[in-house]
């Protein structure tokens, strides 16, 4: 049986901007794959991007980076 582990859960106020992350995500350099907003959280849109939680340094550092806007980091526990 599968367990939870904790993610770093990366929300955006609009769409557009987790679009933006997917878009950049194609080209390399930043971590993780696009999810819907955990019920836990809540965010503007209902796309959040997600990471393992140990690589919540890395996806904040590259969207930063990259100028990318962001509404907020979570750590949650998912499947």
């Amino acid at each position: 049986m599968r367990s939870k582990t904790p993610k770093a859960v990366a929300t955006f106020a609009s769409s557009s901007d987790a679009l933006a992350v997917e878009s950049q995500a194609r080209d390399g350099g930043i971590p993780g794959r696009a999810i819907p907003v955990p019920s836990e959280i809540a965010a503007g849109c209902g796309i959040a991007w997600c990471v393992p939680a140990a690589e919540r340094d890395v996806l904040e550092a590259a969207l930063r980076e990259r100028g990318l806007a962001f509404e907020g980091m979570h750590e949650v526990y998912l499947y």
